[in-house]
């Protein structure tokens, strides 16, 4: 019979196809080149990444979960995960490791190689996980402000705080699937109220002392305002979405990726595909996108420990959430902000953590009760099943 697990990890692969042939596809350009086939696409540096992204998957599907529950529920150094990724989302700081684009220090650069990766992208997964830990490992007082709430307040204040600094866009997904996580370990709803403004001020206020920040934000209210300057960007990705129609003008067809529409290949590879497949590849991706959640939410409904159930429920949220967030700035229902799509924006990375992250929903499902004879006493235990 088939699982949850199994629907998860087809959604996963199919959606990861799909990136690969629209980032081949976004890459495309007029010149006297060999031009994109099927052999480019295969020894292409996204389909690597595709195969290291699940590859990562299938191992943390493995993983006996059961017991690794146990394990970080009694262990107070898991805590020392925060200071780990404060001192990770440092690096990009640091001459000779730092690597900058477009003015951005979000990238660190492995010496001697041409290898980057963004320590944020690890802040993203591993801040549900602290959470899930604290949330399990203080579960009768989380509804207390001050012995439940307040710690787990002040890691989203450090690490949304330090990554917004550079990019507003994952602070504030941080720091949203953040308080799903808090929310779903029994903090009280009334006590986020009361932070609520001080949240908005800070929002506010890294947006303020920001000029390009605010130029998206009023780019965003009127971005014909400045057609050809702040308004470009969002404008020709409207224009790719609308060129798609029903069916799209056929994959590696589209025109907007020849130097009309930036970042075809990362943040609007969304509007690459309305272009070249339509409508019915758009709804196609979305009901991926469901399917990704749908199956997640099964797992993580059914897990008996808090700390997995929690640690789902942070993984499915920040997966969404960035889903949502990407979508809404590529129709123009957001400000734009550099924010990719799960498994279809170019990245190496990205791609890697995501599925290893949804890889672990995947071992939490091999987890079931034993068959037991009607006559054997009632058990709690746990069994991996095969």
């Amino acid at each position: 019979m088939p699982h949850a697990r199994h629907a998860l990890f087809l959604c996963v692969l199919t959606l990861l196809c799909v990136g690969v042939l629209a980032v081949n596809s976004a890459t495309m350009s007029v010149s006297d080149g060999p031009g994109v086939t099927l052999q480019s696409i295969i020894f292409s540096r996204s389909s690597a990444y595709m195969a290291l992204a699940v590859c990562a998957m299938l191992i943390a599907s493995r993983l006996p979960m059961r017991r690794v529950a146990e394990v970080l529920v009694a262990r107070p150094w898991v805590g020392l995960i925060i200071p780990a990724l404060l001192v990770m989302l440092f690096l990009p700081y640091v001459p000779g490791i730092a690597h900058v684009v477009n003015g951005s220090a979000r990238w660190i650069r492995i010496p001697g190689t041409s290898f980057t990766f963004q320590p944020s992208e690890f802040a993203k997964w591993g801040v549900p996980l602290v959470l899930a830990w604290h949330g399990a490992r203080r579960a009768a007082v989380m509804h207390r402000f001050k012995d439940g709430l307040l710690p787990g307040l002040i890691i989203i204040a450090l690490i949304a705080g330090l990554v917004t600094k550079e990019d507003l866009g994952t602070g504030l997904l941080i720091a949203a699937s953040a308080t799903v996580v808090l929310i779903a370990s029994g903090a009280r709803v009334a006590h986020f109220a009361w932070m609520v403004p001080v949240g908005l001020i800070g929002v506010v206020g890294a947006i303020i002392t920001s000029p390009y920040r605010v130029r998206r934000v009023v780019t965003f209210i009127d971005p014909y305002a400045d057609p050809d300057g702040a308004g470009y960007h969002v404008i020709q990705s409207l224009v790719a979405i609308a060129n798609g129609n029903g069916y799209g003008r056929g994959l590696g067809f589209g025109l907007q990726k020849f130097g009309y529409l930036p970042e075809d290949e990362t943040d609007f590879i969304f509007a690459i595909i309305c272009e070249e497949m339509g409508i019915v590849g758009a709804l196609t991706v979305m009901l991926l996108y469901l399917g990704v959640i749908f199956a997640g939410w099964s797992i993580a409904r059914r897990q008996e420990s808090l700390l997995l159930k929690l640690f789902a429920i942070g993984v499915l949220a920040t997966f969404a959430m960035q889903a949502v967030m990407n979508l809404m700035v590529v129709t123009g229902l957001a400000p734009t902000k550099g924010i990719a799509l799960p498994l279809l924006s170019s990245g190496g990375t990205g791609w890697v953590l995501t599925c290893a992250s949804l890889g672990v929903l995947m071992a939490m499902d091999r987890i079931e009760r034993p068959q037991t004879e009607p006559s054997a006493a009632p058990t709690t235990a746990y069994a991996v099943a095969p």
